[in-house]
């Protein structure tokens, strides 16, 4: 009988977790597992997975916003799913499904309970006090799954120190398939319509969240405004801070500098539009984006947060910067203008560590050892 694997993940908007899902979910089920995706909403990657003949089951009240009300109805949905599904596997994805997962796995008598924490939440800019319980509910997690899956070393190096969890930690790193990328003019006329041939091309894929510190992004185009350097910043996606963002680049007279595109199929596909990848967040696991700019051969402008140091080295495969600074993703921007060999020497660096550590082939494989180790 074929190895059933049950994927579960909270939203299916197309974010980095959701790549993750999709690549995984696609790749076993050519290899033959029976493969089936349970998850919160409407969104891309059900989409995406019908359009590759995966089964997807909804998971009803299942959202990111948490209420004591839904959380209870979700836990019963997925304790009558495993008890229906009869997986040998589940794979749980995000901090709010691997806690209700977790629990209502051992309840169901799962055989196996792996969780991916695509970045502790406990890393994101809260209160003391909710850091405390958030980090206590992730070890709660870790316990009750069978294994965790960091995808960064820094992740894992962040929970092993608590009890009962050193041995039951993995990392294994994020990786993406082969990409055919648009041209360069035919992306720009797709995101904006126009070239606009004598500005600086900036730009990234980011949710629309206050964790990608976009606002820092924005603030560092409004100095080079008053610097009289010709650039845009091109944001694709949506998310929860737009209006925010909007009355911030309306403030800074910004409106035909900074864009924000939304959402488009295929969205990777696109990168070759932009001169500079830019990556601002506060807080990441371990961003496909970067890889994606990598094998897009993009010189690369990011903070130090989570697992990026393991991809981008500073001043070697791209450019490290201060997060929620402004003057410092400004001052690296001109540097990269400035030095234009260093610019080409980064862009050659990061294409050949993706192509050579973050391949796909690899990730599934790993994975598929830790199911069944």
């Amino acid at each position: 009988m074929k190895k059933k694997i049950l994927f579960v993940i909270t939203k299916s908007f197309w974010g980095g977790a959701q790549v993750y899902v999709y690549n995984l979910a696609v790749s076993l089920a050519e290899e033959g597992f029976d493969v089936v995706v349970a998850l919160g909403g409407e969104g891309d990657l059900k989409k995406k997975l019908k359009e590759k003949k995966i089964r997807v089951i909804t998971v009803p009240n299942l959202v990111r916003d948490v209420s004591i009300k839904n959380e209870f109805k979700v836990f019963l949905n997925l304790i009558k799913i495993f008890r229906k599904e009869k997986p040998d596997i589940v794979h749980l994805n995000s901090s709010k499904i691997g806690g209700l997962g977790s629990f209502a796995g051992r309840i169901a008598r799962v055989k196996k309970i792996v969780f991916t924490a695509h970045g502790w939440a406990f890393n994101e800019d809260r209160s003391w006090k909710q850091k405390f319980a958030i980090k206590f509910l992730s070890w709660v997690t870790v316990i009750f799954s069978h294994r965790t899956i960091t995808i960064a070393k820094k992740e894992r190096k962040q929970m092993i120190r608590y009890p009962f969890v050193s041995k039951k930690i993995f990392t294994i790193y994020n990786a993406i398939p082969f990409v055919d990328f648009i041209g360069k003019k035919e992306a720009r006329e797709k995101l904006l319509g126009e070239q606009k041939d004598d500005f600086l091309w900036i730009g990234t894929i980011a949710e629309l969240h206050k964790n990608k510190g976009l606002k820092y992004a924005i603030q560092a185009m409004d100095l080079l405004k008053q610097n009289g350097t010709n650039a845009v910043f091109v944001v694709i996606s949506e998310g929860e801070e737009k209006e925010k963002l909007e009355k911030l680049i309306k403030e800074k007279d910004l409106s035909d500098r900074v864009f924000l595109v939304g959402r488009y199929d295929n969205a990777v596909k696109l990168l070759k539009a932009f001169d500079i990848f830019l990556l601002p967040s506060i807080k990441e696991g371990f961003p496909y984006t970067l890889l994606e700019a990598g094998l897009a051969e993009l010189p690369v402008i990011t903070t130090g947060v989570g697992g990026i140091p393991e991809i981008i080295e500073n001043m070697k495969t791209g450019m490290i910067v201060r997060s929620k600074d402004p003057k410092d993703i400004y001052f690296a921007i001109l540097y990269l203008l400035a030095n234009i060999e260093k610019m080409e020497q980064f862009k050659k660096n990061l294409h050949k560590k993706v192509k050579e550590n973050f391949e796909l082939k690899r990730m599934v494989e790993e994975t598929k050892n830790l199911y069944f180790s």
